[in-house]
């Protein structure tokens, strides 16, 4: 299956789509804090990027589902900066750095890398925490395509992305990988200070699914197009867990495949908040997945421990 955004290069619509996206960085609305700075200026807000992307790091990522990574591994760019604030985020070094911290990379420097990526044998580009940073994302592409870019791109992302900037995206992104935070408007507001996530969240998951629809899986075991949601579970939070997965049933598909992850654990700051002091039980998550078995999601992402420990040893 041929990436989508090698069509839209050569009819013209990813070129249309760069030019709407750099106009949108001049009064920047490209995600819900709508913080309308004028980016290409050098003025940052919330996300604290500004005309140029930022990364943290790049490489080839094992820990991925298995779906992803096959033998060779997923094509990892970690963007600094994000637009929420989650309170628990494992990654708060790369979401909020310091100043001077990350590496600003043009759009040739962008293109390298994800050609570097594929050289190395990696199975898709995969573009963490991109949602601030679509117009750079875009703006890569035709240099990266001319030198032979082509496995898929995969949005992995928080949820938290305008419909209007997803469909910048539309016929270019190929796999879809948002995490469903929170359902509830008081979690999002205490946890992320973006009480509105709930409904932009499942409004943006519709979107999604409309333009890739369920993850479709090569016979290799590789993923090629769709959607893949991740859901993290979270001390105490059984009720939220239960209402988005009956929602990715309800609303999304029941074929949607999901990762339900266990691995919460304390970070960033989270322990200013008493009730995200505990980890998640082997219960809650076998909880988690019956649940979601009860409301006919059978696509439950299997982790494949044994696989990852052999890459691990490999090294």
């Amino acid at each position: 299956m041929a990436s989508s955004y090698l069509a839209a290069a050569s009819s013209g619509l990813l070129a249309r789509r760069i030019d709407q996206s750099r106009r949108l960085l001049a009064r920047c609305t490209l995600c819900p804090r709508r913080c309308k700075v004028d980016r290409l200026a050098g003025k940052v807000g919330l996300c604290r990027t500004g005309a140029l992307a930022e990364i943290a790091s790049y490489g080839t990522h094992f820990g991925e589902e298995a779906v992803l990574v096959g033998e060779h591994g997923s094509g990892t760019i970690f963007f600094c900066g994000c637009n929420l604030l989650c309170v628990f985020c494992q990654n708060d070094d790369i979401s909020h750095p310091e100043k001077h911290s990350c590496l600003p990379v043009d759009d040739q420097r962008l293109a390298q890398i994800m050609v570097e990526l594929q050289e190395q044998g990696c199975l898709n580009i995969n573009l963490v925490t991109p949602s601030h940073v679509v117009p750079q994302i875009l703006a890569a592409l035709p240099a990266a395509i001319a030198n032979g870019l082509k496995v898929p791109l995969v949005h992995n992302g928080s949820g938290y992305d305008t419909v209007a900037t997803l469909q910048l995206l539309d016929g270019i992104i190929d796999i879809y990988m948002p995490d469903f935070k929170f359902w509830s408007t008081d979690s999002a507001r205490r946890y992320a200070k973006a009480a509105d996530y709930p409904q932009v969240a499942r409004q943006a998951l519709r979107e999604m699914q409309r333009q890739v629809g369920d993850l479709q899986i090569n016979a290799q075991g590789q993923a090629q197009r769709g959607l893949l949601v991740r859901h993290l579970l979270m001390p105490g939070g059984f009720a939220e867990t239960d209402a988005i997965l009956r929602f990715l049933a309800e609303e999304i598909s029941v074929n949607c495949y999901v990762n339900i992850m266990d691995q919460y654990r304390p970070a960033g700051r989270a322990d200013e908040f008493t009730e995200l002091a505990a980890a998640i039980s082997a219960a809650e998550y076998r909880q988690a997945m019956q649940r979601a078995e009860q409301y006919g999601l059978a696509r439950l992402d299997r982790r494949n421990f044994a696989g990852l420990l052999r890459h691990l040893l490999d090294k």
